[in-house]
């Protein structure tokens, strides 16, 4: 949600960062904007509701010269996206000018506070309280130092703690001053920042994708600190360890990960991409001297995994389907009892938990606000925490105990595809590492082995079905409920399904383990509502043919993917689509391409933005 682009050094800042924010259109937005410090020190600001084309026309008809900006795309949380709305926002008497991803929970107060004093509020955001609470804490400050007197920036810093201390809520904050125009200053707490590290340049970013092309170097800002970035130098300061020394790390991203290439939206491209981000998933991962799977970065030795005695997997959305997966997985492969959680219900509850419980939280973006405080608490409460996520970096990724990269590289499009199969990918491996340290053969761990080395074609050769899905989503590109089923590994795929025609086509569809139709949902199919069947070959096959039959016998059409060769359920089904057949315990993985493949071309045919859909997100980072 939202995101910040911010320059300072020898290019024009609002080329920079028109094109950073293009690169975080994914993140979801309904307003742009920037400010760039002009002549004599006052700001040329330029925002509006909708798409950031609108914000380059307009910048392109009345140019912003200058080598220091912020630029923001907001996604509304506080007033609705109008032109007073959009960031940035200016404090004081324009004495500030700020972007701001978030939310301050206190608001409300402060700006009563603030009004009592006589500021005067423009817009109904939460954020123009921190640019008007900043310039209040700035006039407290002592006249002399101001002026220049000592540390030029120790007033501005000071005030700028003083204004953060009393925020309730999430924030990732640049800055522009009046009074201090050689500087951007950054912030951060529960929000991502990065800064990227140039030749007498530096960059500031929600994240690494806007930097690509113009840095490898980055710093990752960490909760509570601030940064003073000016173009030769910067300087990080901690509310409780005052400054501090920050750490330059490489980024590894190549700018054709941040390309369409020759595809038409980031979606199809990153379905595309999944043979060869599996691979980089399982590089270096998967040892048949051990038969088992290797992890680097778990900062818990076998003996002490050895002694957990339950496993709880949470997340939100797509993640909490692959957890899905990942509690049939671990509970075949390790015997080991898992519990699936909703990350935003599990932050709320007080469950009983065992001592010898651990927690992993599963997250693309790293950010997500409610599988972090479901996070917070459980490791509140003493339990060791790991992450499994996307993005190096990221606030789980440090504030958990230990964790698991996806290495999937950016994902653009809002719909995750290619991160939903890493996820599951590492959830088999994990399941392969318990089961190794407790019960599971050597003979068995090498198989399980082979089936994940030949995943990989297993995928490129399931996306030879791309023509054929697109044949039907024209036969059903009009309906508008659809009903997705599947059992055992496959209902978690029926779930997933159901979302990614949701989320990019906005038609209705819901998952159902199959068996649970007659208890209700039967009363939805009729001859205008098809019913996709994830039916590949299994133990549970008969009795998915008898509820596939059962909506037959009611006029609906039904679509069915199924394991190639299969000739039985193609007398019954309307339209069927082959994938490779493969270990059940892989299924999920060849099984949710066709239904990627079908939400992608039902969209596509519906008109929908299927890279950026609407009231949708890339990071929920608000609860």
């Amino acid at each position: 949600m939202c995101g910040i682009v911010a320059y300072i050094g020898k290019r024009q800042a609002t080329d920079v960062m028109i094109e950073g924010l293009r690169r975080l259109e994914y993140r979801g937005y309904d307003s742009a904007g920037v400010a760039v410090m002009g002549p004599e020190h006052c700001f040329q600001i330029a925002k509006t509701p909708g798409r950031i084309e609108t914000l380059a026309e307009i910048i392109d008809q009345h140019p912003l010269a200058g080598g220091i900006g912020i630029g923001h795309t907001r996604w509304a949380t506080h007033g609705a996206a109008t032109q007073e709305n959009s960031h940035p926002h200016l404090g004081g008497d324009a004495a500030i000018a700020l972007v701001h991803n978030g939310v301050i929970e206190n608001y409300q107060t402060l700006k009563g506070q603030l009004e009592d004093e006589g500021y005067v509020f423009q817009s109904a955001t939460d954020s123009e309280v921190v640019a008007h609470l900043i310039d209040f804490h700035l006039r407290q400050g002592d006249d002399e130092a101001i002026s220049g007197n000592g540390d030029p920036y120790q007033p501005l810093l000071t005030a700028v703690a003083a204004a953060l201390a009393q925020l309730r809520g999430t924030y990732g904050l640049a800055m522009l001053f009046r009074r201090w125009p050689d500087v951007i200053v950054a912030a951060r707490l529960g929000s991502p920042l990065v800064i990227g590290v140039g030749n007498g340049e530096h960059f500031v970013a929600s994240d690494a994708s806007p930097l690509v092309g113009y840095t490898d170097q980055i710093v990752y800002l960490a909760d509570h600190q601030i940064a003073l970035v000016r173009a030769h130098e910067i300087n990080v300061t901690h509310r409780d360890l005052g400054e501090v020394r920050h750490c330059i790390e490489h980024l590894a991203m190549e700018s054709q990960d941040v390309s369409l290439e020759d595809f038409p939206h980031y979606m199809l491209k990153e379905i595309f991409d999944q043979p060869r981000t599996l691979q980089d998933t399982m590089r270096g991962r998967l040892s048949y001297d051990d038969a088992t799977a290797v992890f680097g970065g778990l900062n818990l030795s076998p003996q002490q995994l050895r002694q957990v005695n339950r496993v709880i997997l949470t997340a939100c959305g797509t993640s909490w389907h692959a957890a899905l997966v990942g509690e049939y997985l671990i509970e075949e492969f390790a015997r080991l009892p898992v519990e699936v959680e909703y990350a935003s219900e599990l932050r709320y509850r007080n469950p009983p938990v065992d001592r010898d419980t651990i927690l992993f939280a599963i997250t693309q973006s790293g950010e997500t606000a409610d599988t972090l405080a479901a996070l917070r608490e459980l490791k509140r409460k003493g339990h060791p925490t790991l992450a499994i996520c996307n993005v190096v970096g990221s606030s789980i990724a440090q504030e958990a105990d230990g964790g698991i990269y996806l290495h999937a590289g950016p994902e653009i499009g809002v719909a995750s595809t290619k991160a939903y199969t890493s996820q599951l990918a590492v959830l088999a491996m994990l399941a392969l590492y318990f089961g190794r340290i407790r019960h599971l053969s050597f003979e068995a761990g090498c198989r399980i082995i082979d089936a994940l080395h030949e995943l990989p074609e297993k995928i490129q050769q399931t996306l030879a079905v791309h023509d054929e899905v697109k044949r039907i989503a024209e036969k059903y590109a009009d309906v508008t409920n659809m009903l997705y089923l599947g059992r055992h590994y496959n209902f978690p795929t029926a779930l997933e399904g159901a979302l990614k025609l949701k989320e990019i086509s906005y038609l209705h569809a819901e998952g159902y383990p199959a068996a649970e139709m007659k208890h209700g949902p039967i009363a939805l199919v009729d001859q205008h509502t098809p019913t996709v069947f994830v039916i590949p070959q299994g133990f549970v096959y008969d009795k998915v043919m008898s509820n596939l039959e059962e909506i037959k016998a009611r006029g609906g059409p039904v679509i069915a993917v199924v394991g190639e060769g299969d000739t039985r359920v193609a007398r019954l089904a309307d339209d069927v689509i082959y994938v490779p057949v493969v270990e059940e315990f892989l299924e999920p993985f060849v099984s949710i391409v066709p239904l990627q493949l079908l939400a992608y071309h039902i969209a596509v045919l519906r008109g929908c933005d299927v890279d950026k859909p609407r009231n949708l997100a890339k990071s929920v980072t608000v609860e």
